[in-house]
């Protein structure tokens, strides 16, 4: 297994056009993270970007993960970037 960081960014007005959708995503979410796939996910502050990092065999498995995400297919991610990564430490 490998590492990967997700880069992407929000819709305008992410907060509120999240919020029919937001327990189906973060449900997922959890699962994902309980099989170990997710290590971590969210937005950054100004929440304009999520920023996430998956273990798993390749980018393609990743980015199927990311588009069958109910953000995705709902447009409140409107890109999504996934790079392989080396944790240094």
């Amino acid at each position: 297994m490998d590492r990967f960081v997700l880069w992407g960014t929000y819709c305008e007005n992410a907060e509120e056009k999240r919020l029919p959708f937001r327990d189906e995503h973060l449900n997922r979410l959890s699962i994902l993270k309980s099989n170990g796939i997710l290590i971590t996910l969210g937005p950054t502050k100004c929440t304009r970007y999520v920023f996430g990092i998956f273990e798993a065999i390749s980018v393609e498995e990743v980015k199927k993960l990311l588009h069958d995400d109910i953000y995705w297919k709902e447009g409140i991610w409107t890109s999504l970037e996934v790079y392989p990564w080396t944790q240094a430490f």
